[in-house]
């Protein structure tokens, strides 16, 4: 079994994009392929749901099953025997089961022995045992007649099969049908705003209806009153009765109140003023005064209001003219006298408050904002004036504000640039502005930012205003862009020490010099180029003797060597894929019991179990992958003895080994 050693850097995997595809549509895919013998265990795939993979699969598999029993039983029909079908491969495996138990069944019927024997060899070697067994009694006149008949309870078409009408599916007896639940299955049409119930054989979509609070959909779909009252589902009190309505209720009180109270929310009687309630109760220069449930009138005496005051014969009220008393009523302003009160004539800047009667001075910031001043504006008595924020000064005008050039002070270290209202200071390249006064401009040490282990890959001097990087003194050069580190190829370049009976194989920040020869009773396949590539395999194929049975017997194959230069991971966050080794041996589905299979183990060199091997499969076929799995600090270097191990069902068929010679350098880069 041939052996492919391919060194990968990445790997690049394929996203299917996901597709509103029905369950029908993969089950034909599946068929489909199936009919053209394609691998149902590697198809690919039309969507990216998982539940029409595994129907777009079952679906495959059942016809290359149906394909290979119909095959076996043809056969032994035909042949009567299924001699042929002995080496039991895996495209044979299901063809031989079927020739087999439709030989059984036909040797049922020719000893007189019930088609419908109940011997424990499996539900599908019973259904063609039993089929062969019918179809023999139905070509053979002679056969007993107390064999059971074969009825669907649908229809059947042909060959003891039986189907079902449309809306069925057949149940596992292969004879009775069970209805197929469309709505569960979402196989039904039914539009937005419609809901499916099933029937039997069929289903149907009905309208969904929301008939809102205090109605009920009834089972005809209609919308029905719901009583709160009967159900007490009410909020009513003790106090109340409940009486329902269309679609709610209403709470009514117990208990009647009588003329002169009204009823509360609680259903409680409270008396009603009808002094406040009415207009005029009672008659002019009588006085109302309210009684529970009631209210009486009394004759009012002369009272004066406020301004006026009784006459000397206490007979009537005149006018108190306050602008003559000795309280100064308006404080510096003009007084004029009106009846039975008075009005302050106020100064500009005042207005008269005809409740508390002076002049309050008014706040021209508040009755005309943003009209008064540019910025700010600050009230005083009887005016305002107007100021502005900082980095302004007042305008001739005294309203508006005109931008401070800050800058003309020089306020920064090195660069200013004035802006309205402000000024910013800048610094040039490889400074920064000070987090203190913000003017000073301070050195940047470009090596001390957090992310200063990354502007170099190996070490980052800094300097006034700017900063410079280095590599180690051997094995690197500094890149084009001054930042990153570059290997020096000594195998290209040649700065190699190696003899011309070695190959020079370039690591990152060194070379080696290595020199390969096959063991006893193995040849070496292709030449050795005297500078080895990362990809270049050296292989040593097994040449025997015909006399020599040591080496006959020794299942090792081939011994191959290859190379890798792995650096020292900075960040090890997951498992780094480094050699795939690949094979031709396929991999086959759940439907195909194979008897092959491959082993990949590390032998030996695993320093500190850093690497591990695994198996999977890749088109088709199985692949063993190499992985780091464990940070390793470099330098290290190690040979991973691979062995790969070709398996059947006598045990190991023989063996490849793989050495895998890993540098791993002292850096990341």
């Amino acid at each position: 079994m041939a052996l492919c050693v391919v060194l990968l850097c990445a790997l690049v995997g394929v996203l299917l994009g996901q597709e509103q595809i029905s369950i029908e549509e993969c089950c034909k895919d599946g068929q489909k392929r199936g009919n053209d013998n394609q691998d149902c265990a590697a198809l690919p795939l039309i969507s990216g749901s998982a539940t029409c993979r595994i129907v777009q699969e079952q679906c495959c598999v059942t016809v290359l099953e149906d394909k290979m029993c119909t095959t076996g039983i043809n056969m032994a029909k035909d042949q009567g025997a299924c001699d042929s079908l002995f080496t039991n491969t895996c495209e044979t495996k299901t063809t031989k089961m079927c020739c087999d138990c439709c030989l059984l069944g036909k040797a049922a019927q020719e000893n007189g022995i019930p088609c419908d024997h109940n011997l424990s060899v499996g539900y599908q070697c019973s259904l063609v045992s039993r089929a062969c067994c019918v179809d023999g009694a139905s070509n053979n006149q002679t056969a007993p007649t107390s064999q059971t008949e074969w009825k669907c309870a649908h229809r059947c078409v042909g060959n003891d099969t039986c189907s079902c009408f449309k809306g069925y599916k057949l149940k596992p007896d292969g004879k009775s049908c069970e209805d197929i639940n469309e709505c569960l299955l979402g196989a039904s049409n039914c539009r937005g705003g419609e809901r499916c119930i099933n029937t039997e054989g069929s289903f149907r979509c009905q309208r969904e209806v929301s008939c809102g609070t205090g109605y009920e959909l009834t089972d005809n779909n209609n919308c029905k009153d719901i009583d709160e009252c009967e159900t007490g589902i009410h909020n009513c009190g003790p106090e109340f009765e409940c009486q329902n309505t269309q679609g709610s209720f209403r709470c009514l009180p117990k208990v009647k109140c009588g003329a002169g109270f009204i009823q509360d929310a609680l259903g409680n009687c409270i008396d009603i003023n009808e002094c406040v309630s009415q207009t005029g109760p009672c008659h002019r220069g009588q006085v109302c005064i309210n009684t529970v449930g009631s209210y009486t009138c009394q004759r009012n005496s002369v009272n004066c209001g406020r301004g006026y005051h009784l006459n000397e014969e206490g007979t009537r009220c005149i006018d108190i003219d306050e602008c003559k008393g000795p309280e100064q009523v308006c404080a510096g302003h003009g007084c004029i006298n009106l009846l039975g009160s008075y009005r302050c004539e106020c100064e500009p800047g005042y207005n008269f408050n005809s409740i508390s009667r002076v002049c309050e001075d008014v706040n021209e910031c508040r009755h005309y904002p943003g009209r008064l001043c540019a910025h700010k504006c600050e009230n005083t008595l009887g005016s305002y004036k107007c100021s502005c924020t900082t980095g302004f000064k007042l305008a001739v005008d005294g309203r508006n504000c005109d931008d401070l050039n800050e800058c003309e002070s020089k306020p920064c270290s090195q660069e200013c640039a004035n802006v309205y209202g402000s000024y910013q200071c800048y610094c040039r390249r490889g400074y920064q502005l000070s987090d203190i006064d913000g003017m000073t401009c301070e050195d940047i040490d470009e090596c001390a930012l957090p992310t200063g282990g990354h502007i170099c890959s190996y070490r980052c001097h800094n300097t006034p205003g700017s900063f410079h990087c280095s590599c180690p003194t051997s094995g690197y050069t500094l890149a084009v862009n001054g930042r990153s580190c570059q290997d020096i190829d000594e195998c290209l370049t040649g700065r190699h020490t190696c003899t011309e009976n070695q190959s020079c194989f370039n690591v990152q920040g060194g070379f080696r010099c290595l020199s390969f020869e096959c063991p006893s009773n193995y040849r070496r396949v292709g030449e050795t180029t005297a500078r080895l590539e990362r990809s270049d395999t050296i292989r040593c194929m097994k040449s025997c003797q015909p006399t020599d049975i040591a080496c006959v017997l020794d299942t090792t194959h081939s011994i191959s060597h290859t190379f890798i230069s792995l650096p020292t991971f900075r960040e090890f966050t997951r498992p780094e894929e480094i050699v795939f080794l690949r094979t031709t041996v396929p991999a086959y589905g759940t439907y195909h019991l194979g008897s092959y299979d491959v082993k990949f183990d590390i032998l030996e060199g695993n320093v500190e179990n850093a690497f591990d091997i695994i198996k999977r499969i890749e088109n088709g076929l199985y692949v063993g992958v190499v992985r780091q799995v464990k940070p390793l600090i470099g330098p290290v270097t190690t040979i991973l003895k691979l062995s790969m191990r070709n398996l059947n069902t006598q045990g190991d068929s023989g063996q490849n080994i793989i050495n895998v010679h890993v540098f791993v350098s002292e850096f990341w880069f």
